[in-house]
């Protein structure tokens, strides 16, 4: 982390300093569990809890100062080290791009270079962030978030994580409205933007899926003319922002050709469901050929865009092949495979889900599950606003279409799913409701069968990964319905 005095953070905050001006925090937290000592604990309010009710345990576990909207008063009366500010995610978001820019400005001044990379798209960001963070570490040192850290919250406790060490600074940056996207460049100000693709997710909280293009396009738009936008040639929104950016374009593309773009040539999957392809870079090395440990087609263009910002950042072509051929998922309940020891292979894909994950993720399970019985086991999909009856029906009769064999629908959120199903023609125990996640473990546990392959896939919120998580265990004998009677 860039060191900061108390006094300094309530200079680059606009905050008013209530503590001893040399104190200069070793780390930041928003949690107070996650408190060290030394830390500086920013105590934001939240959707369930106020940070400041937790001031008293950051400083229990160590902390030395806090970033607050009020001061709070130590039990002896007395308050607590504090830099009070009016908004104390804006004020993170202060302290972090001061962080980028004493970083970058250090690193000039030995003659090196920080290189940030910014990552936006409907799906895809967290694969890419990983991947790409891969190939990068191999190359000097890196920092990329961890797990989905990609709001006004995470960019800057990333941020927070680099130091003058640091080469190369990978940024995921998620938006749930017009703007947010802007509000992150700003304050990291990248050099390389990566914008993977345009769906549906969150189009009720945008107003629209040109909404959805407007915000995504926000990265390309706030890059400078010395810097490089990597854009998906196969989602024609996508294409179409390269007239809003006076960066460098490099397109990459997994269908066909075009000229000095990142190529896949002769895609296909190999028995495991792996991507396997030659890549084809505008440097025009030879025999790049990538043969993936991800799961699912659908991982092509995230495995592409990862290769173009790493081309584009200088990493030369072997190296980034090499690297994509052997890095496995990095972050959890991604296309997660867990092969249990009775015979049942578990695919957990439910971190999120929107309509256009949730028709790769299907095809997937429809393609590994050749001669095998296969499960969907969904729940909903969020934040689709109007068109959310309309999402989960699609999904039901493509279910249906693909011959899964068995459907588990988790939810009353998702009902439409299973409706659409039983119309389609699937009905019977083919299709199967539960309204709770306990009543599709107890169902799972008693139905699943040496050989199956089960997919779980919903929302992040809706919570089925974790049910994923619980079949993926061995499993337990059912209880008869008499002795579960017994037990209560």
């Amino acid at each position: 982390m860039i060191a900061f005095t108390a006094a300094e953070i309530a200079e680059i905050t606009h905050g008013r300093l209530d503590a001893d001006p040399g104190i200069t925090p070793l780390s930041v937290v928003t949690d107070s569990r996650e408190a060290t000592t030394g830390s500086l604990y920013v105590a934001k309010p939240g959707e369930h809890a106020d940070g400041h009710d937790f001031i008293g345990a950051a400083f229990d576990r160590g902390a030395s100062l806090v970033l607050a909207e009020r001061p709070v008063a130590h039990p002896e009366g007395t308050a607590y080290p504090a830099v009070v500010v009016k908004d104390a995610v804006l004020a993170m978001g202060e302290l972090a791009a001061e962080a980028v820019r004493r970083i970058r400005a250090a690193r000039q001044a030995e003659g090196e270079d920080l290189t940030v990379i910014g990552i936006t798209g409907s799906a895809g960001k967290t694969t890419t962030k990983d991947l790409l963070a891969g190939i990068l570490e191999q190359q000097g040192t890196t920092v990329a978030p961890q797990g989905s850290y990609n709001g006004e919250v995470g960019v800057p406790l990333t941020v927070f994580r680099a130091d003058s060490s640091t080469r190369f600074l990978v940024i995921e940056m998620g938006a749930t409205g017009i703007g947010h996207i802007r509000y992150l460049a700003d304050m990291v100000k990248p050099d390389i933007g990566v914008v993977l693709g345009v769906g549906t997710a969150h189009a009720g909280e945008f107003g629209g899926v040109d909404n959805i293009a407007r915000a995504k396009g926000e990265l390309l738009e706030a890059l400078s003319a010395t810097g490089t936008a990597i854009v998906n040639l196969d989602d024609d929104r996508v294409a179409a922002m390269r007239s809003r950016t006076s960066a460098a374009v490099l397109g990459f593309t997994a269908n066909g050709h075009s000229d000095g773009a990142v190529l896949a040539a002769s895609p296909d999957t190999n028995t495991a469901g792996n991507p396997e392809f030659d890549l084809v870079l505008p440097s025009g090395d030879p025999g790049l050929h990538v043969s993936s440990r991800l799961i699912g087609a659908h991982h092509l263009g995230n495995l592409l865009a990862a290769a173009a910002a790493a081309f584009a950042a200088g990493v030369p072509g072997r190296d980034i092949a090499t690297s994509l051929s052997t890095q496995a998922a990095a972050s959890r309940w991604r296309m997660e495979r867990t092969e249990r020891p009775d015979g049942v292979t578990v695919i957990n894909d439910a971190y999120n889900a929107n309509p256009e994950s949730m028709r790769a993720a299907l095809r997937t399970l429809a393609d590994l599950g050749r001669g095998r019985r296969t499960w969907a086991v969904l729940g909903a999909m969020l934040e689709l606003g109007p068109d959310s009856i309309r999402e989960h029906t699609a999904v039901g009769t493509q279910v249906v279409r693909l011959n899964i064999s068995r459907l588990l629908v988790v939810g009353r959120e998702a009902r439409a799913l299973y409706v659409s199903a039983v119309q389609e023609g699937s009905w019977g125990d083919e299709c199967l409701f539960a309204e709770t996640a306990d009543e599709a473990y107890e169902l799972l546990n008693a139905e699943l069968a040496p050989g199956d392959l089960v997919l779980f896939k919903s929302s992040n919120s809706v919570g089925l990964r974790h049910l994923g998580d619980r079949i993926a265990l061995p499993p337990h004998p059912p209880v008869p319905a008499h002795e579960r009677s017994e037990q209560l």
